[in-house]
């Protein structure tokens, strides 16, 4: 059945239709995107060329060629309730039945109210002023201007190899590859100090002290941080990290901002990263899988930390044509309400102990070549270099499998697949990887 099928597979990979759509695509998109495959295509030895979607449905991916994958990408993680989940699309085209746009900030639509208070109900703690947005990009940089006028200082704390978007306020704060930063380097916030993300407890203490040495010198007003970093290699932030952090800032009068873009609404196996912890931030960042595979996004603060906007006079200074789009709040109170209902992050914290016992398998055969780091459906294998992560995305891709390299140098293979893959299609991805990575470490 499409959504739990194992990889059809009818022509080579990519397909004689996927590429002639990249042909066709080429002559009309921006060059840097397609001049990005070219540079993979040359360090990694192997073809680069995308296939070209054309519907999905669960774990499933179809191209335009009709070859079948599992995806263990979740669609960049947005797909966590599976592709075209039925309840989220009712939810979504009911809506687009009677009202289809709103006006935001102006004239609010019934269900923005009903997501909103759903929204603050999941959320931990005293999170429950929330603003809208239609991309993880929009939720953090929404968090930049709240802690600005929440605290008056000006400067912000990230972490090396963190990823927040690409818009210029997150890009600044990202520290994920320079080379994303450098061509803008002169139009971003100069505002900004990256510390290390400590690996281990033993590293706790010397960020700390960096963190120290930065409040000395700058006026510090935000500190933001990824509990688990996604796209910079699914390094987990160690225990007792988070809990240093949340004091250290309470005692500098700095704004604490998870970023749980990735991380939250049941990745990890409970409803947010920062849960493993306890640990509450003042600002919470969440996007991706929150709209189900429709755009939406929200930063959700403390009252105390959203006081810094004051009240409305008439004209809002943080608005979007589509904030609070009626589609996607309808789309996102179905997945908030799937999640609970259906008690998903529970059941990610069961489904993928299988998932990591397999994958622990290929590192115990490995004899050190591999590692294995993550939580839940966030996992990564760490291999020596990119070069080898890049190739084995491609073999896969090959056999029917979608994974993504991340890490700041491509050398983890990223394996988040959505909560609704089978049994059988796990079993069925690891057989293939554990027949086939021998030749890639």
């Amino acid at each position: 059945m499409f959504g739990q099928d194992l990889p059809t597979l009818k022509t080579e990979i990519p397909g004689p239709q996927s590429r002639a759509y990249v042909d066709r695509l080429s002559t009309t998109e921006c060059p840097a995107i397609t001049a990005r495959r070219a540079r993979r295509s040359e360090r990694s030895g192997v073809d680069q060329d995308p296939i070209v979607w054309a519907k999905a449905l669960g774990s499933n991916v179809e191209d335009v060629d009709g070859n079948i994958y599992v995806d263990l990408t979740s669609g960049f993680g947005v797909a966590s309730l599976g592709h075209a989940n039925p309840a989220i699309l009712s939810a979504g085209n009911d809506q687009s039945q009677t009202l289809l746009h709103a006006m935001g900030d102006v004239y609010p639509s019934n269900i923005k109210v009903e997501f909103s208070e759903k929204l603050a109900q999941i959320c931990p703690g005293d999170l429950q002023y929330s603003i809208l947005g239609l991309n993880g990009s929009d939720a953090v940089a929404a968090a930049l201007k709240t802690a600005l006028l929440k605290s008056a200082k000006p400067h912000i704390i990230s972490f090396e190899d963190s990823y927040h978007g690409l818009f210029y306020g997150p890009l600044a704060v990202s520290g994920y590859r320079k080379s994303f930063r450098e061509p803008f380097q002169s139009q971003l916030n100069k505002e900004v100090s990256r510390v290390r993300f400590p690996k281990n407890e033993g590293e706790i203490s010397v960020c700390m002290d960096q963190l120290e040495k930065i409040a000395k010198t700058k006026n510090v007003g935000a500190l933001i941080i990824e509990p688990i970093l996604g796209r910079g290699g699914e390094h987990v932030a160690p225990d007792g990290f988070l809990t240093a952090l949340r004091v250290w800032t309470q005692k500098n009068a700095i704004v604490l901002i998870f970023d749980e873009i990735w991380t939250g609404l049941g990745r990890t196996g409970k409803w947010f990263a920062c849960d493993h912890e306890g640990v509450l931030p003042d600002l919470m960042c969440l996007g991706k899988s929150l709209g189900g595979g429709f755009p939406l996004s929200a930063l959700i603060g403390t009252p105390d930390t959203m006081a810094g906007w004051g009240n409305s006079n008439g004209e809002a200074i943080h608005t979007a044509t589509f904030l609070g789009h009626p589609v996607s709040c309808a789309a996102g109170l179905a997945v908030l309400n799937l999640l609970e209902k259906e008690d998903w992050p529970n059941t990610v914290a069961q489904k993928s102990v299988t998932l990591e016992g397999l994958l622990m398998k290929i590192v115990k055969k490995s004899e050190g070549k591999l590692s294995l780091r993550g939580r839940g459906y966030l996992q990564g294998l760490v291999f020596s270099d990119s070069t080898r992560v890049l190739a084995l995305v491609d073999f896969l891709r090959e056999q029917g499998y979608l994974v993504l390299p991340s890490g700041k140098n491509a050398e983890v293979l990223a394996v988040t697949p959505p909560f609704v893959i089978s049994e059988q299609q796990i079993l069925s991805f690891y057989q293939c990887l554990n027949q086939s990575i021998i030749n890639f470490w």
